[in-house]
């Protein structure tokens, strides 16, 4: 049988024949069985990103797994870095709080330039024979910019201020970019019922959130 074209870039020679090869691509999980196509396994989790007005919020779930078994409803998976930088992660704890340290390094090294600490992370993930074999996926975002960050070397920015990784983040993000153009709607509202839709229908997202905000409060609160 064919691989999926969406899979065509992961090298023949991770395919264990006859066997169960396993990876990462894309800063996401793949395994592959004995028929040969690789199988994408996104983190059981959702972390959406909106951005409206002069508003960003960030939100996330709070279920944690192991396996097929849920083992935590509550997991804090948004974390705030600094008055006016707030970052979700998708992907084993140990991995994310790694990458969530070094990337707070690469805040001190270049202050107030978000995108370019981003990159060098990236770069450094992608690079680095220890870091590289870290599952995670990351979304940054200061009162200018949200970014996707991920393992392949990827900083990616919303074209629409909406951003969302995770195993619901279809849902997610498709619920928010419907509802962000309803002019009473808030980024917070919007976020939250979104996530509300995503937690309905995506077994490894629950209703349990942890919600970050950056607005002008923040902004002024990071410039004392």
């Amino acid at each position: 049988p064919s691989v999926p074209p969406a899979m065509a870039a992961i090298p023949r020679r991770i395919f264990a024949a006859g066997g169960l090869a396993r990876g990462q691509w894309r800063g996401y999980q793949y395994s592959v069985g004995a028929s040969g196509i690789p199988e994408l396994h996104r983190h059981a989790t959702t972390i959406l990103c909106v951005r409206k007005g002069d508003r960003l919020c960030m939100i996330g779930d709070g279920q944690a797994t192991q396996g097929s078994m849920i083992k935590k409803p509550n997991a804090k998976k948004v974390r705030r870095l600094s008055p006016n930088v707030v970052a979700g992660f998708a992907g084993s704890t140990a991995d994310c709080m790694s990458l969530m340290d070094r990337l707070e390094g690469k805040l001190e090294e270049y202050p107030g330039q978000l995108l370019r600490a981003s990159v060098e992370l990236a770069k450094l993930w992608r690079l680095d024979r220890y870091l590289r074999h870290l599952e995670a996926v990351l979304i940054v975002a200061d009162e200018n910019i949200a970014l996707e960050v991920t393992g392949n070397g990827d900083v990616l920015e919303s074209h629409d201020g909406v951003l969302a990784v995770g195993s619901g983040s279809v849902y997610a993000l498709a619920a928010a970019r419907a509802l962000v153009p309803f002019e009473e709607l808030s980024a917070r509202d919007c976020a939250e019922r979104a996530m509300q839709i995503a937690g309905d229908m995506c077994t490894g997202t629950n209703h349990q959130f942890v919600i970050e905000e950056i607005g002008p409060e923040t902004i002024a609160k990071s410039e004392k």
